[in-house]
């Protein structure tokens, strides 16, 4: 029986942190973890929960306006920014303490407290050593501002559910799926939005076509998108801030929101005690039982720089738990794993882009549909879905499924379970769809498409 406090102690109570710690205790093993901030990290307090809350609402001021055409005539009701953040507060609170209560409920001792790493088996939480066999980095990461003069003045994805006004102009500054998410957000509820991006397209890293139809469709949705610009300053004048791009012209906004990524939350952590090498990328590098180069330190999650999604991490977390304290072996898989985006229209991805599937596999075959939805057929609304099939040609197998239009996200977790299980066109081809519906389309697309 070991001398030390636990068997593991887990640095930071977001979702792979607290799955890794659970498992681990309902597998007998003595389980502390350490949270500064709030229980459920990233996720629950400032990303994935809030943020679909806050989709929903913004979806209502469109559908108001689709409604005139079933027959409903609809007045534009008003929105009430504060009744929105202050429901949500009450909702992340519920949260917050369903954490608590699992923590508890696997008796796993929860500290609240930043912890510091003394030394590879120690932790000091609010003036207090521990010990522990393992210790686990689960801190997630922190949202990246770059210095420049007024830099102070932007609020980031952490702020800028609570603000104490709904700014009717907002500028959001960056190309990834956050700031894109957040420019529908608030182009939904009301606001004049602009987007800026310092690339000539946003949403790098997805499947070019998909990048291309969702600027098209955000653009007429009313987002003013800019593309190869930048903020060169921001200035306060009165309640307003006044914006320099790098173009040479200016914005009168009520709020910046700066998206332009995320660096692994390390500070204060006291990793300088340690022998643990970082990636180029700032994140902590580790093998594929998730240890660092301090044997007895292992991470997960978005602080080890892989996919930042929140199943990942829970995944992971599993995986370390059941490696380490079961033990069994139960790698992650990192193929074919489904993600959306959450804009307006949402997008939804599975597996290999077509540049991506060009350079893995060479010959590939391509199909595309790209069609109003029958909804949009009475509401009026200027909005056209777009789907795409990446096809292995030396095996038929389907290897890429990308969507723009509602309900993408819902839609693609299907089709990966397909894609996980190997399906080929021909699966595709032979599956009856349901009609009238937009999946369908996934399984009637007959022709290669040969532009």
């Amino acid at each position: 029986m070991t001398s030390r406090d636990y068997d593991l102690f887990v640095i930071g109570a977001g979702s792979g942190g607290v799955r890794a710690a659970r498992m681990a205790a309902s597998f007998g093993a003595r389980v502390a973890i350490a949270e500064n901030r709030y229980l459920g990290g990233t996720c629950v307090n400032v990303g994935c929960v809030p943020k679909k809350l806050y989709v929903y609402a913004s979806e209502y001021g469109h559908a108001f306006e689709d409604a005139r055409g079933f027959g409903w005539d609809s007045q534009g009701p008003t929105f009430d920014w504060a009744t929105l953040r202050d429901n949500k507060k009450q909702e992340i609170s519920r949260l917050n303490d369903v954490y608590r209560d699992l923590l508890g409920g696997v008796e796993a001792n929860l500290f609240d407290g930043r912890a510091r790493v003394v030394d590879p088996h120690s932790v000091e939480v609010n003036g207090q050593t521990y010990s522990a066999d393992k210790l686990l980095i689960a801190t997630g990461g922190w949202p990246f501002v770059p210095e420049f003069p007024g830099s102070e003045l932007a609020v980031t994805s952490n702020e800028i559910f609570d603000l104490d006004q709904f700014p009717k102009r907002i500028a959001v500054v960056g190309g990834g799926y956050i700031a894109v998410e957040f420019a529908g957000i608030f182009n939904g509820l009301g606001a004049k939005v602009t987007q800026l991006y310092r690339g000539p397209l946003f949403l790098r890293g997805f499947d070019g076509d998909i990048r291309r139809h969702a600027a098209r469709e955000i653009a007429k949705s009313g987002v003013d998108l800019r593309f190869e610009v930048n903020v060169v300053s921001i200035e306060r004048q009165g309640r307003e801030l006044n914006i320099e791009l790098s173009d040479g012209t200016r914005l009168q906004v009520d709020a910046v929101l700066y998206a332009t990524g995320r660096k692994p939350h390390l500070e204060g952590l006291g990793l300088e005690n340690t022998n643990i090498q970082l990636n180029d990328n700032g994140a902590i590098a580790v093998d594929a039982d998730f240890r660092s180069s301090e044997p007895s330190i292992f991470a997960l999650g978005d602080v080890i720089g892989g996919m930042e999604l929140t199943p990942v991490a829970l995944a992971e977390g599993m995986a370390f738990a059941r490696k380490q304290f079961q033990p069994l072996e139960a790698p992650v898989e990192y193929d074919f794993i489904p993600t959306t985006i959450f804009c307006q229209p949402n997008i939804g991805t599975v597996g290999f882009t077509e540049e991506q599937a060009r350079e893995e596999f060479g010959e590939i075959a391509l199909y595309k549909s790209d069609f109003k939805a029958l909804k949009h057929t009475l509401s009026g609304r200027d909005e056209r879905t777009f789907m795409k099939l990446i096809v292995e040609t030396a095996t038929d197998r389907v290897v890429g499924v990308h969507m723009l239009g509602p309900d993408a996200g819902e839609i693609t977790q299907g089709l990966a379970i397909a894609l996980k299980a190997g399906a080929t066109k021909a699966t595709f081809d032979s599956t009856i769809g349901i009609h009238p519906t937009a999946a369908e389309e996934f399984v009637t697309m007959r022709e290669p498409w040969s532009g």
